[in-house]
């Protein structure tokens, strides 16, 4: 797995306070999960390396990206500091890719308009399979690892 990385990234330092405490749970698309399964490696990865411990991290499998909004939102009010949503959608001859693509943001949008749990959108949505594998854990680096320190600096400002 690559770490490099091309562009802006987070780059503010921040410290966890008790990490063993903290947990994480994340929904992962089985579509393509050449890549989500990618991605969910660099979340867990990221979020081990800031302290916290692998049991504190759940995985829960949902058929598509479509359904992430659903799987993301039976979580919430489930004890867990964040929920990192991890899927792939890849454009195809068709609109679907638009509409699919649309409706996954904007839901969980709406799940985080709604909640007290920060929601992370841990979604690649690229032109062709190669995009998808240059940003988990190719030439771009894994966006899973931005997913997670997303999270955690989301759990920052929420628990303040």
């Amino acid at each position: 797995m690559s770490t490099k990385k091309a562009g802006k990234n987070l780059t503010r330092s921040f410290k966890i306070s008790n990490p063993e405490k903290i947990k994480i749970a994340c929904v992962i698309s089985e579509w393509h999960s050449e890549i989500t399964e990618n991605l969910f490696i660099g979340v867990k990865n990221k979020l081990m390396m800031h302290g916290l411990i692998e049991k504190n991290i759940h995985e829960i499998h949902v058929p598509g990206s479509f359904e992430l909004i659903f799987g993301t939102k039976t979580l919430i009010n489930k004890n867990y500091d964040a929920i990192i949503s991890i899927g792939c959608i890849i454009k195809g001859e068709t609109k679907h890719f638009d509409f699919i693509s649309d409706a996954v943001i904007k839901g969980i949008k709406d799940l985080n308009v709604l909640s007290d749990t920060p929601i992370i959108l841990c979604v690649t949505t690229d032109n062709n399979i190669q995009q998808s594998i240059d940003r988990s854990g190719g030439k771009y680096g894994n966006k899973g690892e931005d997913s997670a320190e997303a999270a955690l600096k989301m759990i920052l400002i929420n628990s303040k």
